[in-house]
């Protein structure tokens, strides 16, 4: 785990190894599994062979969320997920509890720009944001501290030229940006409300902590 240098001294960050192993993303597999959960999806809305309709590049990114961060540890994240609107016994890709969030995600290499498959864990408990090789989660391959966190948001002006633009999303910390890809819309929206539960580098709730 580093530790930043500038005046935010506390470790924000996990160190991630050069190695990268890893098979690249298979898109057309991904593609195949997003479709045909689609099909069964009845929270989308529309068919999924309608073309995706590109939007203008917006002036600042806001996060997909009615919701603040949320710092005490009494919150049950399954419920406030479900409160949220979110049926998540109706979306196979990803596992959320009353303390943490799981499932596969591709992850943009920040180095060769290469998609790859990751396990990600969201855990309340050690709040922090990890993601491993695979969900035996022996190996961690990177990971950030919610306290980093500075805005979760869908990727809308394209900027990591992901091939599925309708699924993809942006954790922004405040030293770099995570592109993450999910198995279907509607995973990539569940993802999007958990991570921002623990966004506690969020600007406006820093000014409300403040206050």
């Amino acid at each position: 785990i580093s530790s930043s240098g500038d005046e935010r001294s506390r470790p924000t960050s996990f160190c991630t190894p050069s190695s990268w192993a890893d098979e690249e993303i298979n898109y057309s597999a991904q593609q195949q599994v997003s479709a045909n959960y689609c099909k069964n999806d009845k929270l989308l809305n529309g068919s999924c062979g309608v073309e995706y309709r590109k939007r203008s590049k917006l002036k600042s990114q806001r996060p997909l969320t009615r919701y603040l961060p949320v710092r005490g540890s009494q919150l049950d994240l399954r419920y406030h997920i479900e409160t949220a609107g979110h049926q998540i016994e109706l979306c196979p890709f990803i596992q959320v509890t009353a303390t943490a969030c799981r499932g596969y995600l591709h992850k943009l290499g920040g180095a060769l720009h290469i998609w790859r498959r990751r396990w990600f864990v969201f855990d309340r408990k050690k709040h922090a944001l990890i993601y491993y090789n695979d969900k035996s989660e022996t190996k961690v391959k990177g990971g950030v501290y919610f306290q980093a966190i500075e805005e979760v948001y869908v990727d809308h002006p394209h900027s990591s030229r992901s091939p599925y633009p309708r699924s993809t999303f942006c954790v922004k910390t405040y030293d770099r940006t995570y592109y993450l890809t999910a198995p279907s819309p509607e995973a990539m929206r569940i993802w999007v409300d958990v991570i921002f539960t623990g966004a506690e580098g969020y600007k406006e709730f820093l000014i409300n902590i403040a206050s």
